[in-house]
Formats: structure tokens, C-alpha cells, sequence
């Protein structure tokens, strides 16, 4: 109720002991260039050097008020180092959680107390790691359902959260569902539909930042994508639920994909190898012994299932994943003897087992 009244943005507030080696003033260049491209080409910080791009982003000023000068939380918040961070705002944390086979606790936990420029990649690579990627095309472009639905999700958890509730955020992967829940600087409690959408900025030094650099659109623009891509991944529509604790969640499911009219257009997905098609899915049974698949090895297993003599730069192309996420998947494959390499890189192919 006190943050709810209060006119000042917390991320306002100025350290005024706080320097630039309290920031890893090694992200600049970084934050440079991606601002750089998500404008085309040309971007005012692109000629600027460190220390007017901080100015002009809003993280270096005066408070008014106090007459304060110096760097302020959003600063130390986007740009801080680890220890800074933690010392301007000790509660400050973002718990992923993949919660599939151990609903109780985990089966994979990424705690995440770093700047929100990192953040932001380690929970983007986090959703990559644990979410389908589900193939979609839209005009004559494929796009990543997952890879938009996970950015609008990150992006408003690490923007709009109230950071200095002790209430900790949390990014979930379940079963049937994922969501994000932060502290909120709540208007009220209600829940948000494209039709009742009246957006409001709760911190907007950090929301214009990631804006600049590409990691959020305008304001308002996030709800409307998480509608359209989350009808089009699972056949749901999200659910945004604004109170002093805000949620999103977000439906899937293990089906494929859901066209506009709401028809699955892969397949259900039933388990085990589907002889005539090759597809595999669910748990693998070899000599009665069970073995457990992440859902990015059972895509490369069925890739290597359909076509013995794919090459890795096809995989790393049509699973639209990195180098060493393939190198780990292969690894495992081979560690189970699921598969084996028969012949040179160049000129053999792959064995299933």
C-alpha cells in the first residue's frame, strides 16, 4: 500500500556513493550494439561514449528533490555488478523452475541474481532449454513461437517488477502450463484482456532501456503478442492477472501445433516410436531399462530417426538451436548408446540403436 501511493518510482532512487566500479561497465559496448541494430544501423548511444549513454538513458542524474547527484537503482539494477546489486537491494532474485516429473520440487533450477542484462539471456536460454520449439511459419518467414512467448514473459517479469519487495520472482515451466509471478506496483486487482488493456509503465527508466536495445516493444504491445502466439502455440489464450502479486500464464501442451481455427496441424503425441513415421516420443525402453529424454534429445533422436545421414549443421539449422545445446543432445544419445556414428564426419551417417 505504501509503494502503491507513493509518487517517486523506486528505480529512481540515487546512490550517491555508488561509481562506475560498481558497474560492469564491460556491458556497454554490448548495450551499444544492440541498440545499434534494433534501430537499423543508427542509434544516438552508437556515438556516444560511456558515460553520456548512461546519462541519457536515465541511470546517471540529479534527484530534484534532494539535490542528490549520482547513479540511481536502475543503474545498479541494469548494469551492476553482483555485489552492488546485492547491497542496494538484498531481496533482488528471479527463481526459474522447471517442474515436470518432480512437481514437488524440481527437476531443474536456475537462480538468477545477476544484472538484468544477463538476466535476461540466462532465462531466455533457460525457456530454450525446457520449451518446444514448435515449427510456424507466418507470411513466408518462420517464426519462434516459443522464443516470442518466452521474450514477452522475461522481458515484463525483469521490467515491471517491484524491486524492492522482498516477494521473489519466479519464472515456472510446468506440465500443463508456465507463468511468471513478480511483486507489483498494483492499480488494483482485475484481470488484463487486449479489450481492458490500459498500460502503465511501472518502472520506466528500465522499460525504456529495454526498449533501446530490443528486449521489449512499446508498452502494451507485449499482452497483444502473448494473445496471438499463445493461441497459435497451445490453442489457450494466456491469463494476466494484476494485483499486488502480478502473474502471466501461459497454457501448453505436448500436442504440436494449433492453427487459428484451433486444430492441431503435428499430431497428437502418444509416446514411444511411432514405426511408420519414425517420430519418438516419451520415455525410451531398451532391455526393459527405462531411459528419460530431455525433449531437445528426443528431437535430435527423431532428426537422426527420419534421416540417417543428416549432418550437424542441418540439425543446428532445423532445430534452430546452438552448437553446444546439439554437442550435449549428441553426447547423451551416445552415452546411452541410443546412437552411434558409423564412418567419417564427412561421408558416414547415423546409427539408431
Amino acid at each position: 500500500m505504501y509503494i502503491r501511493k507513493q509518487n517517486v518510482f523506486t528505480e529512481r532512487r540515487i546512490f550517491p556513493y555508488a561509481t562506475e566500479a560498481d558497474l560492469r561497465m564491460d556491458l556497454i559496448p554490448k548495450v551499444r550494439k544492440l541498440a545499434v541494430n534494433n534501430a537499423g544501423g543508427r542509434h544516438p548511444w552508437g556515438e556516444m561514449d560511456d558515460k553520456e549513454l548512461l546519462v541519457s538513458a536515465g541511470l546517471y542524474g540529479t534527484d530534484m528533490t534532494t539535490g542528490q547527484r549520482g547513479y540511481n537503482l536502475a543503474a545498479i539494477l541494469l548494469l551492476g555488478k553482483d555485489d552492488a546489486i546485492m547491497s542496494a537491494c538484498p531481496t533482488y532474485v528471479t527463481d526459474a523452475l522447471l517442474r515436470k516429473v518432480d512437481i514437488d520440487r524440481y527437476d531443474d533450477r536456475e537462480i538468477v541474481k545477476t544484472n538484468l542484462i544477463e538476466s535476461y539471456d540466462i532465462l531466455m536460454e533457460f525457456a530454450r532449454k525446457h520449451l518446444p520449439d514448435k515449427f510456424f511459419i507466418e507470411g513466408i518467414n518462420r517464426i519462434s513461437l516459443r522464443n516470442i512467448i518466452a521474450r514477452e514473459m522475461i522481458s515484463n517479469t525483469l521490467m515491471h517488477r517491484e524491486f524492492t519487495s522482498s516477494y521473489v520472482a519466479k519464472f515456472v515451466i510446468e506440465k500443463d502450463w508456465m507463468y511468471i509471478e513478480n511483486a507489483n506496483r498494483s492499480s488494483g486487482v482485475r484481470f488484463i484482456t487486449p479489450d481492458n488493456l490500459e498500460p502503465y509503465s511501472k518502472n520506466p527508466v528500465i522499460a525504456s532501456f529495454f526498449r533501446n536495445i530490443g528486449y521489449a516493444d512499446n508498452l502494451g504491445s507485449g499482452t497483444r503478442k502473448l494473445f496471438k502466439y499463445s493461441k497459435l502455440y497451445s490453442g489457450k489464450d494466456p491469463e494476466f492477472k494484476e494485483s499486488d502479486i502480478f502473474r502471466i500464464s501461459v497454457p501448453l501442451n505436448e500436442i504440436g501445433l494449433i492453427d487459428t481455427d484451433g486444430n492441431n496441424i503435428l499430431g497428437e503425441i502418444n509416446g514411444g516410436i511411432n514405426t511408420e513415421s519414425g517420430e519418438i516420443n516419451g520415455e525410451i525402453n531398451i532391455e526393459n531399462e527405462k531411459i528419460k529424454l530431455s525433449e531437445m534429445e528426443l528431437k535430435v533422436l527423431t532428426a537422426i530417426k527420419k534421416d540417417s545421414h543428416v549432418r550437424r549443421s542441418d540439425l543446428l539449422i532445423s532445430l534452430n538451436i546452438g552448437k553446444g545445446t546439439l554437442d550435449r543432445a549428441l553426447k547423451k544419445l551416445k552415452e546411452v548408446n541410443l546412437i552411434e556414428r558409423v564412418g567419417s564426419n564427412k561421408t558416414g551417417y547415423w546409427k539408431v540403436n
